[in-house]
């Protein structure tokens, strides 16, 4: 089962999103892509934080720390997605869909398509074993 994270604060947030990026990041790599970026001393303290909060790794890299998601990407964007469509959408997983179609812009792929149509089908096979 997957760990869930409590809520970030707005700027772990931002670091977890330059460090998902970027998958290792030292303090000083990710001050540089902070807006109004804290002091080094002030992210250190952050860093650890995430750390404690289980949100971070960190390893020594020569010199320095070099820190990294505690998280796989796939487990973090899965859960990014879970928040963003409980927020904005009603926690509909179709309403969030059909909005990510409509602002593609021009036509799915013939593999794009296909993937849909499976994932759409083992739905309502799932939903038919309720």
């Amino acid at each position: 089962m997957p760990r869930r994270h409590p809520n970030l604060t707005r700027r772990e947030a931002q670091i977890m999103e330059i460090l998902h990026r970027r998958r290792r990041a030292t303090v000083e790599e990710i001050r540089s892509e902070l807006p109004d970026a804290p002091s080094p001393s002030s992210v250190r303290k952050l860093l650890d934080i995430m750390i404690d909060r289980r949100l971070l790794g960190r390893e020594y890299d020569g010199p320095r720390f070099v820190y990294f998601p505690a998280a796989k990407p796939e487990e973090a964007s899965r859960s990014a997605l879970r928040q963003l469509v409980r927020t904005f959408f009603n926690n509909s997983p179709g309403s969030a869909a059909a909005a990510l179609l409509d602002m593609a812009g021009g036509p799915l792929s013939d593999d794009e398509y296909e993937r849909l149509a499976a994932l759409l089908k083992r739905a309502r096979e799932t939903e038919g074993r309720r």
